[in-house]
Order: structure tokens, then C-alpha cells, then sequence
């Protein structure tokens, strides 16, 4: 591969990628330490955290959602917060309210569980889309406003979102405004058959239970701020950003698809294309980086038709297709 094409034009900026790489290494092998077999999701999850991003998490109960979430908060050495959504929380359970002090006679903020680094929307579907879309400004603004009044969000400030693949009653579908929020829509499965045996034997070791206490924060929220610095220099030449431009225009080209992905899609898997360069140890952008993470980006973004889902079509089988079709920069 001729690495020259993609190494862009900002020769002169300084870039610390030793430092990311580093950082980045510590953090997925103290996730390891509870999570197994699950590489992929970490590395993605990784990925959304220092890109600034949010993540949807679809998996069947017992596959790890809500430890993984627990952990990268734990690593971050951040403040964490879950809520359970169910169709009875009311907005205000989510952003906070104002709350009347009968002594003083007077009005004070009583904040809610979103004033946090990491906030883990548990089973989000099950809220009625009013209290869904109480997470709408704090996911894209970064704030709260209660009352005319507008409260800045902590940062790094990154949702996490759960839902079941597989229940379907009493539940409210997330609106595409809002998938469209979400930087990334990660999928966790069972485990092989080999892996599974790992976990057993790493839970029978530790006493019959892996817990998040466990694992020991390697990286400080001004660390945090300082990577995303550095990943922001990450150089991207014009053969990759008309690359990315071409995947994201022919999904809505494609005749499987009745909506195609939005402009902020294609911001969003430049972005998490820096950050797994960096993460590689790379300062530039190759292709493989865009591949890796089409799916993972674009997935939640796409309405396909209702005839290629009678045909059994999935999301990933349609983005796939494109990558295949799209010429690669060489």
C-alpha cells in the first residue's frame, strides 16, 4: 500500500500518536479484565468514548451491556450514572427540575442523573418518546434547560443506550432524529463456545462474580481531553474524504434503501476514522479505517424498504454491498 496518498497535507503539525496509542492500550486491557471475548464492542466503545459520541447497545439480557458500560467508566476514572427506563419516568426523572424550598421560599435546581460523564439508558425503548426525547439536547447540545434556564453538561458527557433485539410489547421505537444522535449502534452477541468456557473459568477464579471495582482508572479526565486534542490531528487526504463522500452518498442511491444516511453520518465516521488511526498508532487515515466502521456508524442511520425486508435483507447486508461496490482509493 502507497501510504503517501493518505498521509494528507498538514506535514507540520505535531502529533503525539505514541501517547494515544499508549493510552488506548492500557484502557482496553483493563476492560479485558471483566469483559471477554467481546474485542470488537470494546475497541468500538473505545472509539465512541474519544471521538465525543454516543453509543446504542443492542444485545439479548445477559450478554454484558450494562458491565461494559460500568467498566469504561471505571477506566475513566469518571462519574457514572443509570437510569431505567420504563414507561412511567417522567422527563424531569432524567434532566432534573426545580424544586420549591418552603424555608428559604425559595426555587433551587435539583439535578438529574444525566449531570454525569457516562449515563447508561437502560432498555431506552421502554420510555414513552417524551421522555425519550428529554435526552435529545443533552446528547447533541451538551445541556439541560429547565425552565428557560440552560445548564451546562459535564465533559466528557457520552450516553449509553441499551435495548433488547427481542421484546417488542410495551415498548416505543426510538425516532430516526434520535438514532441519527447516536454516533455509533453496536450489536453484542453470545459468545462462542470457547470463549464462554474462558468466562466460566475466569468467574469461577474470581469467587463467582466480576465486578467493575475491580478495575483500576488509567486515564484521568484531563488525559481524556488531551487525546481528543491529539486525535483531532489526525490527517485525512482528499482521497479519503472522497471516499467517505461516495459510501455515504451511494446509500442513498441504493435501491434497498428508502432513506440513505444524513450529512452528520458522514462527519461521524470521519471523526471515528481519526480516532482508529490514532488508536493504531497511525496519524493519518487509511482506508481500512472506514470500512472497519461503516457498519457500526451507519447501521442505526439507514430505512431500508419494506420489500427488501420481506426478502430478509438486513442494514448489514445492504452496507456491506456498498463497500464491496464503492472503488477503495488507491
Amino acid at each position: 500500500m502507497d501510504m503517501e496518498m493518505y498521509t494528507g497535507m498538514n506535514m507540520d503539525v505535531n502529533i503525539n500518536i505514541a501517547m494515544v496509542e499508549g493510552k488506548y492500550n492500557l484502557l482496553i486491557n483493563e476492560l479485558k479484565k471483566i469483559i471477554t471475548g467481546q474485542d470488537q464492542f470494546l475497541e468500538h466503545m473505545s472509539i465512541a468514548l474519544f471521538t465525543g459520541g454516543h453509543i446504542l447497545v443492542e444485545g439479548v439480557p445477559g450478554v454484558g451491556k450494562t458491565l461494559a458500560a460500568r467498566s469504561l467508566a471505571k477506566t475513566l476514572d469518571a462519574e457514572f450514572s443509570r437510569i431505567q427506563f420504563t414507561p412511567d419516568l417522567m422527563p424531569s426523572d432524567v434532566t432534573g427540575t426545580k424544586v420549591f424550598d418552603i424555608k428559604n421560599s425559595t426555587f433551587y435546581m435539583k439535578k438529574g442523573p444525566a449531570f454525569t460523564n457516562i449515563l447508561l439508558a437502560d432498555e431506552i425503548n421502554r420510555a414513552t418518546p417524551k421522555t425519550q426525547s428529554s435526552l435529545l439536547e443533552c446528547m447533541e447540545e451538551r445541556s439541560v434547560t429547565i425552565d428557560g434556564e440552560t445548564h451546562i453538561l459535564p465533559e466528557p458527557f457520552m450516553v449509553i443506550a441499551t435495548m433488547n433485539p427481542l421484546e417488542f410489547e410495551g415498548t416505543y421505537p426510538l425516532p430516526e432524529a434520535q438514532l441519527d444522535r447516536f454516533l455509533m449502534k453496536l450489536t453484542v452477541n453470545h459468545l462462542p463456545p470457547e470463549q464462554e468456557e474462558a468466562l466460566l473459568l475466569r468467574v469461577n477464579e474470581s469467587g463467582g462474580v466480576l465486578r467493575p471495582e475491580t478495575i483500576s482508572p488509567v486515564i484521568t479526565i484531563g488525559e481524556w481531553h488531551s487525546i481528543r486534542n491529539e486525535i483531532n490531528k489526525v490527517r485525512v487526504s482528499e482521497n479519503i474524504i472522497r471516499y467517505i463522500t461516495a459510501i455515504i452518498y451511494t446509500t442513498r442511491n441504493s435501491p434497498a434503501v428508502l432513506l440513505g444516511a444524513s450529512t452528520r453520518a458522514s462527519i461521524a465516521l470521519l471523526q471515528c476514522s481519526k480516532t482508529m488511526a490514532a488508536f493504531q498508532g497511525r496519524d493519518f487515515v487509511i482506508p481500512e479505517d472506514v470500512v472497519e466502521l461503516v457498519n457500526p456508524v451507519l447501521r442505526h442511520r439507514l430505512i431500508i424498504k419494506p420489500e427488501a425486508r420481506l426478502d430478509n435483507v438486513s442494514v448489514d447486508d445492504i452496507l456491506a454491498g456498498i463497500v464491496k461496490k464503492v472503488p477503495v482509493p488507491r
